[in-house]
């Protein structure tokens, strides 16, 4: 977002951390402990430091926020000088709302609360915690900071809804979904050369989950499948690519119950996601019913982009379900957290007859429509601009 602003002309800085997430180990090129500056397609980059527990518990994921909320807490006010038309914050973590709020205040600036996933209903939803006390007190506050904002904008008409909730008023929410680059990320054939280093023979089928490991998925429900799917025709090999808080038990578990159709590889580079997504038979978004209302996965966009045949686990009421009701044959969905459903889902998928065009052209028509770069991100330049607009003549007011 930040490169493709630059790149229209615009003035951006970005203060964030050193990249960790989400293997929870800060990449080798950078310092946990030090500040660092770097400017990176156009774009100004503040990296303040934070420290990243290795095994992340609720309780060190609180701290974890805050050691980034008070490490960055003086370089955010320092771009009070620079002189910002718009402050904009990006939620997870909402740990950063109070000194975007500052900031934007102090600069005469407007605010902007984007939010990617509410942290807060997947915090409790996902059972980190219980107390209802608690539970009360984090989402008054929530409410408080979220109402502040001069916008307000999530990825999904579901998830602007949730702000009702929040008592934010519906003139200053907006809908901001996440895109994808349709161009780059694209059909392409099966065959090719990332899926034979891997060593898979020419034919085999792959059911694919690529991205977070972390523990609002709920993947042991694909260790279940592989179980279910073991000795099968015909047999698929479930490739599991990414890095997150739950790898180390999902492949300890995997061990435990001698399933040999399961593949772990780590995280890849940008570069081979167009061939990585390309190569699966089956794509799989799997998400808890708990955190299936609260947030939209980011996967997403590329399995629509590049035609996947995917499964998704959640209910009819949530955006995921609404998606595949609204736009029949763009996926299968199935219950979520039902192993059977799931393996009767993946049994349609792989025994399906071969097809021309070779890839879900419901799926890849849905993402040149609804989810290209420029689309998105020219409608969101129009939103800053006017918001921009707005601060200038009440500076003018002012003055």
């Amino acid at each position: 977002m930040a490169a493709w602003l630059a790149k229209q002309g615009h003035e951006v800085r970005v203060v964030t951390a050193p990249p960790y997430y989400p293997s929870w180990k800060v990449s080798k090129e950078y310092e946990a402990w030090q500040y660092q500056r770097e400017t990176l397609s156009g774009v100004s980059i503040f990296r303040c430091p934070l420290w990243v527990p290795s095994k992340p518990t609720a309780l060190k994921r609180i701290i974890h926020l805050a050691s980034f909320a008070i490490s960055s807490f003086p370089v955010m006010i320092k771009q009070i000088t620079w002189k910002p038309a718009i402050v904009l914050a990006i939620e997870p973590p909402l740990f950063c709302a109070p000194q975007a709020l500052l900031t934007s205040r102090l600069a005469r600036a407007k605010s902007w609360l984007h939010i990617q996933d509410f942290e807060v209903a997947a915090f409790f939803g996902l059972g980190f915690a219980s107390s209802g006390f608690l539970r009360k007190c984090t989402i008054k506050i929530e409410g408080l900071l979220t109402r502040r904002f001069d916008v307000v904008s999530s990825i999904s008409p579901t998830m602007l809804q949730r702000l009702t909730g929040l008592q934010v008023s519906k003139s200053r929410t907006y809908l901001f979904p996440n895109w994808v680059d349709t161009e780059y990320i694209r059909p392409g054939p099966k065959e090719n050369d990332l899926r034979s280093a891997w060593g898979f023979s020419p034919g085999q089928k792959i059911i694919l989950y690529s991205g977070n490991l972390g523990k609002k998925q709920g993947l042991d429900m694909i260790l279940d499948a592989a179980e279910g799917l073991m000795g099968e025709q015909p047999e698929a090999v479930f490739l599991i690519v990414g890095d997150g808080a739950a790898k180390p038990d999902l492949v300890a578990n995997a061990a435990r119950r001698k399933l040999h159709n399961i593949l772990f590889k780590p995280l890849q580079p940008l570069e081979k996601l167009p061939r990585l997504l390309a190569m699966a038979d089956v794509h799989l978004v799997i998400q808890k019913r708990g955190a299936a209302d609260a947030v939209m996965p980011s996967k997403l966009t590329g399995i629509l982009a590049v035609g996947g045949f995917l499964v998704i686990t959640a209910d009819e009421h949530t955006d995921l379900g609404k998606l595949v009701l609204n736009n029949p044959g763009i996926a299968e969905l199935v219950e979520p957290e039902s192993a059977n459903a799931l393996i009767a889902a993946l049994k349609h998928l792989l025994c399906r007859p071969a097809t021309i065009p070779y890839y879900n052209h419901v799926a890849r028509e849905y993402a040149e429509r609804n989810l290209s770069t420029d689309g998105i991100m020219t409608m969101v330049e129009n939103k800053l601009c006017q918001l921009a607009a707005a601060s200038e003549n009440n500076e003018k007011q002012r003055a």
